[in-house]
């Protein structure tokens, strides 16, 4: 083993016990593994209907979006709590090898504006593309900017209103996106219309395919 692995090795043991990993979903102290046997039984895994069609193309997801999966992304999202980034990004490795394994060549997300990123800190997406790269051994790349907050929301009842509400949120990095096929990252999959402009965006800007995940979508 090499030094630098040997020092990470210890490093992990160190933080591990003085800061035991806990489930995401429940809070339980789980050691080395990723979350608790209990909750795993019961998560509401989407298996054989992971593939999702829609105005982004397809997309898919390992988890739907009830119960203790929206809570533990809500807590993730609005509240910092990152201890489920490890299992999080390993659903959505396999889950791509599974669904689009040789159709991607490049790892991006869908981004938070300037303005979010400085209020919450972090951006969730890219987070969960970066641990999702972990077990490929490789790095996302930025391929979109969100220039702008999103509009209000209230009253779209409709699907081209919520369409509208997007237009020109987004714009793309074109140096790295021409010619690439991309997976892009997301956290979670509602109406579909934030994917759906940013692979248009991504596909004008010379993308050369352009499939999504997200770690959870709603059933229907």
């Amino acid at each position: 083993m090499k030094l630098n692995e040997q020092l990470n090795r210890w490093n992990k043991e160190v933080m591990n016990f003085f800061f035991p990993r806990r489930c995401p979903f429940c809070g339980c102290v789980v050691g080395r593994e990723l979350v608790c046997t209990d909750c795993e039984k019961k998560l509401p895994f989407t298996e054989g209907q992971a593939l999702q069609e829609g105005p982004y193309g397809q997309c898919a997801a390992p988890l739907y979006y009830e119960g203790a999966v929206r809570e533990a992304l809500l807590q993730y999202k609005f509240h910092g709590k990152t201890g489920g980034l490890d299992y999080f990004g390993s659903l959505l490795a396999q889950c791509a090898a599974e669904e689009y394994m040789g159709r991607f060549d490049t790892i991006t997300w869908v981004p938070v504006s300037r303005k979010r990123l400085k209020k919450r800190g972090f951006d969730q997406s890219r987070l969960l593309a970066a641990s999702m790269c972990v077990d490929w051994h490789t790095q996302p790349v930025e391929t979109l900017r969100k220039v702008t907050d999103n509009p209000p929301q209230s009253g779209l009842e409709d699907a081209s209103a919520r369409r509208a509400n997007v237009l020109g949120v987004y714009e793309a990095v074109a140096e790295n996106v021409k010619g690439r096929r991309l997976l892009l990252v997301d956290d979670i999959l509602t109406t579909g219309s934030t994917l759906g402009e940013c692979v248009r965006v991504l596909r004008e800007a010379g993308a050369a395919d352009v499939v999504c995940i997200t770690l959870a979508r709603g059933r229907g």
